[in-house]
This record gives structure tokens, C-alpha cells and sequence, in this order.
């Protein structure tokens, strides 16, 4: 056992959390709650701000609760030089795909870079950044020996993927099981004595590729299944049955069957991206990930038919896209959650300004319309009465919120766009989409 691990036991050991997102600063808070000193870092200024103020930038996740961490020792800080004080890195810092829809860890390999002076004997090293098989020995296990460190003797390093679901009520950090693969087996050893004390169940699998591995199947999974149902929601559509009736109907099935639900596109940080990571990489073996590309087509071309559906309906009522008023109701990627990250609504956005329509966005979660790295409007949420909705030519309902007052919004518009299926009953103005 070498001396981190007993470190790590008895709780003497200092965490060091990379990236205070979605997936960095739950963990925070659980390694906070179990007794560690925790140091945060983030390259944006403001968000280390707040948090040094004792609020909390992430709707889901209480100010109380950064406040606690503050008076329980927290630290956040843009000051990469106080890596040296930590005995663990948790990388958690975006993943995306660039302008080709190849990978772009950019994020990762920069923050390596600059943690790369101070890294210390003894430490340990974990990326949750969802990524293709290889990348932790291929970007980081390189950048680590290049400071004078031996993987596995003298420097620890492990792969293990973050499974944050904001939202969900029913799984919280410490019940979700971890997957870790380390770089050698002393690395898998001190990388599940670094999780398994904030963690219920930590799953050891034999590699870091298998760990990367695993993420991407996880997500890959839901991908191709969301596709297989947006395209038999097309199908049914054009038979004139009601797909949400045919989900409901199948998932009385006791095995064999497990319901996905159709939307307006793919949304969140992981399922409209890492399927491409994989496509990305096993061209490098010769290999064509056709299954997997074909599900990312149907459901990359969803909001395009849902703009397609919301044409039609206008032109029924002598009305065109172009010059319409359109509210879009929930522009967070999933119900009940301020997460943006790669919503379906946007694009849906985009695409209606483009046609000519004039938008405008009711969001309980999402206030003001944030800055993106893709997209911006300059718009606030807008407030949902009897007397706004009848202002509006067609209402696109894009996420569907637990807020939102279905039965007003059904009473007062002329035109409803119904992607999730929350008017299950036949109106004369409701088409579903």
C-alpha cells in the first residue's frame, strides 16, 4: 500500500477539483461532506467569484450548500500554481467537438498543460472528461513523464467518467457507481481508494481504454435508441398514430423492452457528442461506425423536421413562417434543469429566425438567455399569461418543465408544437411533433 492510499483512507489527503461545472462541483461538495480539504480551480474568474461569496451559479445545487464548504475549509481559486498542494486531480473539464465534428480536447490538454509545473511526487490524477479510448495514456500519461515522473511508481494515473444526471432526484453522487481504470495496477489501486470514500460502489475495470471505453458505450447506447425512435415517431406520424400511445403500450412489456421517449433533437453534454469520439477514433483501425452514424443523422436532422411540421401547421391556417411570432417554451436540454449545454432548443431557435419567424423564449430555469460558445440571442424569458400567449402566431414546446401550466397554455394559443408529447389528448389546435 503506498503512502497516498493511507492518505486517502484516513482522510488527511487534499483534493484538488479542475473544472467547477455540473460534474466538479457535486463532487466537491461530496468529498467536503466526508471530511477531505478540497482546493477548486476554474479558469473563469466569475464563477470562483461566486462561489467565494457562497453562491451557487448551478440552479440545482443550493447556495447553503457552497456556503458550508466555504466554512468547512473550500477554496476556490484560478491559481493553477496551487496544484502543488493537492495529493489528487480530478479533471473535469469540457469535452466538445469542433467546427468537422471531431474531438476537441483542447480544454483537457490545456488545463495539463498548465497544471504540468507543479505537479508533485506522489499525486494522483484522474480525468471525467468523456473522451475516445487512449487518451489518458496518449495526452496525459506523456505530459506527466515529460515533468521527470514515473506512472504507476511515483505519480499516479487513472481514468474514471463523471455519470452526473442534473435533474435526477433519484441518484445523487455518492449512489451513482464509479468506473475507474488505471494506467497500471498501483494507479487502479489508489484511484479506487480516491473514490471509494465519497462513492458507495467503485467499479474497477482492467484499463483506462476500458474505463473511456464504457463511458462511451453508456451514452452511445441511449443515442442510437433516442434515433431509432425519433425516426419511428416519423413513421408513425406519417400513419397517423400517436407514438407516445405506442411507447406507453410497449413498455407494459415485463422484459425485452425498455421505452425511449422521442424530442425535438439530442441535448446535454454527452449524448449529442460522444458518439462522434468513437466514430472519430476507430477510423484510426479502419473500422465504420455505420450503426452509430446513422442514429447521430436521424436524430441531427429532428429539429429541421420539427421546423418542417411547424410550417405546415401555419400554412393550414393561411399563415407563413416567415413574419410569425413563435414562442418557444423550455430552452434547457431536459425538463426541469437550467443546463443549456447543446439544447435542441436553440438550434430549434436558430433555425425559426432564420425562416424569418420572430422568437421569443419562456423558460422558468433559465431567466436570461446565457452566453454560448455557438449561439446567442439577446433575449429574457418570457412570462407566461393568458393575455402574452395570445400574442403569439404558433407556441413550440421544446422542453417540457414540470412549471409550466399546460392547461393555460392549451386554453390561450392559437397553435401549440407539442415535441415532448405533453398533450397526450387530440385538440384542433395542438400538432404533435
Amino acid at each position: 500500500m503506498n503512502n497516498l492510499i493511507k492518505k486517502l483512507e484516513n482522510h488527511s489527503a487534499v483534493i484538488g477539483i479542475v473544472g467547477l461545472g455540473y460534474v466538479g462541483l457535486p463532487l466537491m461538495l461530496r468529498y467536503v461532506e466526508v471530511g477531505f480539504k478540497v482546493i477548486g480551480f476554474d479558469v473563469d474568474d466569475e464563477k470562483i467569484k461566486k462561489l467565494l461569496a457562497g453562491e451557487s451559479y448551478i440552479e440545482h445545487i443550493p447556495a447553503a450548500l457552497i456556503k458550508a464548504a466555504l466554512e468547512s475549509g473550500f477554496i476556490a481559486t484560478s491559481d493553477f500554481t496551487r496544484a502543488a498542494e493537492v495529493d489528487a486531480l480530478l479533471i473535469c473539464v469540457p469535452t466538445p467537438l469542433n467546427k468537422y465534428r471531431e474531438p476537441d480536447l483542447s480544454f483537457v490538454t490545456n488545463t495539463i498543460d498548465s497544471l504540468s509545473p507543479y505537479l508533485r511526487s506522489g499525486q494522483i490524477m484522474s480525468l471525467e472528461s468523456t473522451t475516445y479510448p487512449g487518451t489518458t495514456e496518449e495526452e496525459l500519461q506523456p505530459r506527466i513523464e515529460k515533468q521527470g515522473f514515473k506512472i504507476g511508481e511515483n505519480y499516479y494515473l487513472v481514468f474514471s467518467p463523471e455519470r452526473e444526471d442534473p435533474g435526477n432526484l433519484n441518484f445523487k453522487t455518492q449512489t451513482i457507481p464509479k468506473v475507474v481504470g488505471g494506467v497500471t495496477d498501483e494507479c487502479l489501486q489508489t484511484g479506487v481508494a480516491l473514490y471509494s470514500q465519497v462513492i458507495d460502489q467503485v467499479v474497477a475495470v482492467s484499463s483506462t481504454r476500458a474505463a473511456e471505453l464504457t463511458k462511451l458505450l453508456e451514452n452511445i447506447h441511449r443515442a442510437v435508441n433516442i434515433g431509432l425512435v425519433n425516426e419511428m415517431k416519423i413513421v408513425a406520424d406519417k400513419m397517423g398514430i400517436d407514438i407516445h400511445e405506442v411507447i406507453s403500450a410497449a413498455a407494459t412489456k415485463p422484459f425485452g423492452f425498455t421505452p425511449y421517449y422521442p424530442g425535438p433533437g439530442l441535448g446535454g453534454h454527452c449524448i449529442p457528442i460522444d458518439p462522434f469520439y468513437l466514430t472519430w477514433k476507430a477510423r484510426e483501425y479502419g473500422l465504420a461506425t455505420r450503426f452509430i452514424e446513422l442514429a447521430g443523422e436521424v436524430n441531427a436532422k429532428m429539429p429541421e423536421w420539427v421546423i418542417g411540421k411547424t410550417m405546415d401547421a401555419l400554412n393550414e391556417r393561411g399563415k407563413s413562417l416567415k413574419g410569425s411570432k413563435v414562442l418557444v417554451l423550455g430552452i434547457a436540454y431536459k425538463k426541469n434543469v437550467d443546463d443549456m449545454r447543446e439544447s435542441p432548443a436553440v438550434e430549434l431557435m436558430k433555425l425559426l429566425q432564420e425562416k424569418g419567424a420572430i422568437i421569443d423564449y419562456s423558460d422558468p430555469h433559465v431567466p436570461n438567455f446565457p452566453k454560448m460558445r455557438k449561439y446567442h440571442f439577446d433575449l429574457s424569458s418570457v412570462h407566461i399569461t393568458a393575455e402574452s400567449l395570445s400574442k403569439y402566431d404558433a407556441v413550440l414546446l421544446a422542453t417540457d418543465h414540470s412549471a409550466f401550466d399546460y392547461k393555460l397554455i392549451k386554453e390561450n394559443s392559437d397553435l401549440i408544437i407539442d415535441t415532448r408529447g405533453a398533450y397526450r389528448e387530440d385538440g384542433s389546435n395542438i400538432v404533435k411533433a
